[in-house]
């Protein structure tokens, strides 16, 4: 499978900028989802990658493939950069069979194919199966109602699946009546006489069959412009309808199917042609809870069975952390970070994306300090308590300070010289700083209030809920505030002082409100960010 690549990829409409200077890779067979918030730009993005939405500039890379270079004006269509999409709507015609609407696509393929003798192949893989009757007639012992008869349609399916056959060439196994008895060696010899005789016909023209009875000259398969018959089509249909597990629904109608099968249909249909990389537009939005659920175990079931690279587009971080091998994460257009999902869960670049993956969401805390001697950090949390904060990892603040100042110096001469340029329009939807929010009983009016000038003092705790302890021997005096047990964990809001910290707890303890507790923060996964710029410095652990 391909990878794919986007090189300063933007679109815009006027002023607003949808997608503004994307550079990303999406390695081959990777299950990446793009992810953030309604009106980001990652449908835009997902378009433009499938051939749908034209950029405004850039160069997008399919494999080997440049699809689109706004500098030397190449834009392949959409119908031949052999890709599959999946819509939020299943789009199935409703008046046709799950069959037909999945070979639909497939009867207006018109491409280069190999040059293959079926009748050939089908003679020589009837007279395989035929040498080994047992087989057959256990198959269709299966078929049999309580009175003993065979169900000739039931028979002909069940063939189908344990030979791996077209309906056509089942129908022909079923028509030898092998569950009879009788000597099949007059007919196995007919048959690998038609084989043999396909194979010594393309010697004489000077070439050869090979195993699946491809015509092969010069060491290569012959191939030639034309559309697939038939027999490939019902091959076809089978294979992707083994794959999502919709055999049994073939002669059914859309309405006749539940929201997940239809869902299924419309992945199998979109599976069919062998589409390079597969594109995903939140397909699950219209399931229930648990189908989604379902339906999640069986896209990663999918994409490592079909090995092609998946492209999926949600704003439920919950989807991405689960399906993903990479996220991709969107803000007003602009990548914010692009990894693994627990590297965006334990390390995100920033405040938005801190606020945005996890579920419940993280707690913000609003601190200020200065780095010790021996790296830790004293800081004043939480309404004037003393905490300390301990790095993972060495980091020296007065060297990452100068580092930020000087990377937001390089940034705005870059934006300068760019704005010089003939084509530069200036960017509508202004990139803002992110506005977190502190959890308080009281919601005070900032709106009114003189923002205090921030300085290198000034940070931001970022602590996941599982981090939130309730221990009798806790350093924060709390009270539960909230409290919604879930069978296995209870998510809980704790009030220490005037402000309200959530966390997990994992069992069925139950807890009352307006009980005093003990809290404590746990772990080493403590988020400390650089509150002027929202960058995270390091991650670490906080002593109370």
């Amino acid at each position: 499978m391909p990878e794919i690549r986007l090189e300063h990829v933007t679109r815009r409409w006027g002023k607003f900028y949808a997608v503004d200077d994307l550079n990303l890779v999406i390695k081959d067979n990777a299950f990446v989802t793009l992810l953030g918030p309604s009106g980001c730009g990652k449908t835009t993005t997902l378009r433009m990658i499938a051939g749908l939405e034209t950029p405004t500039s850039g160069r997008i890379t399919i494999g080997d493939t440049v699809v689109y270079d706004s500098a030397l004006g190449i834009n392949i269509p959409a119908n031949k950069r052999k890709v599959g999409f999946l819509f939020q709507n299943y789009a199935l015609w409703p008046n046709m069979t799950v069959y037909d609407n999945i070979s639909f696509g497939l009867k207006n393929v018109r491409e280069p194919l190999p040059k293959i003798d079926f009748a050939a192949k089908n003679a020589a893989r009837l007279a395989e199966i035929l040498k080994n009757p047992g087989e057959v007639v256990k198959v269709l012992d299966e078929c049999r109602d309580k009175n003993g008869r065979l169900d000739e349609k039931k028979a002909q399916l069940k063939l189908i699946d344990a030979f791996t056959l077209s309906i056509y060439t089942a129908k022909q196994l079923y028509g030898y009546h092998v569950e009879q008895g009788k000597d099949l060696s007059p007919e196995i010899a007919v048959l690998m006489g038609r084989a043999e005789a396909a194979r010594n016909a393309a010697v004489a023209a000077g070439g050869s069959l090979d195993e699946e009875f491809r015509l092969v000259k010069d060491g290569q398969i012959v191939t030639k412009i034309r559309k697939m018959t038939r027999e490939e089509i019902d091959l076809t249909v089978r294979r992707v309808a083994r794959i999502v597990k919709i055999g049994m629904f073939m002669d059914r109608y859309p309405a006749e199917l539940s929201g997940g099968q239809q869902q299924r249909v419309a992945i199998a249909r979109t599976l069919a042609p062998e589409p390079a990389v597969l594109f995903m537009d939140e397909p699950l939005s219209n399931l229930d809870a648990k189908l989604r659920l379902e339906m999640r175990y069986e896209l990663q079931r999918l994409h490592v069975e079909t090995g092609s690279t998946f492209v999926y587009v949600t704003h439920d971080q919950m989807e991405a952390m689960t399906l993903a091998t990479q996220i991709c994460l969107i803000e007003n257009g602009v990548l914010q970070q692009y990894d693994a999902p627990l590297t965006v869960y334990n390390h995100p670049n920033n405040l938005f994306v801190a606020d945005f993956v996890g579920n419940p969401s993280i707690n913000f805390v609003e601190a200020r300090g200065r780095q010790q001697a021996d790296g830790s950090l004293e800081l004043q949390i939480l309404g004037g308590r003393t905490a300390i904060f301990r790095p993972s990892a060495p980091v020296d603040l007065e060297r990452w300070h100068k580092n930020r100042d000087s990377a937001s110096l390089a940034m705005e001469e870059a934006r300068r010289q760019k704005a010089g340029g003939k084509d530069y329009v200036e960017k509508g939807n202004k990139d803002e700083a992110f506005r977190y929010q502190i959890a308080r009983v009281e919601e005070d009016d900032f709106s009114l209030q003189e923002e205090r000038a921030l300085t290198d003092e000034d940070f931001v705790l970022g602590i996941r809920p599982e981090a939130i302890d309730i221990v009798h021997t806790g350093r924060l005096a709390g009270e539960i505030y909230g409290a919604m047990p879930t069978g296995m964990e209870s998510t809980v809001k704790v009030r220490v002082g005037d402000f309200l910290l959530t966390g997990v707890v994992f069992g069925s303890e139950l807890f009352t409100l307006g009980a005093r507790v003990q809290v404590d923060v746990t772990g080493e996964n403590v988020m400390l960010f650089d509150r002027r710029s929202g960058v995270r410095i390091a991650v670490g652990a906080l002593e109370l």
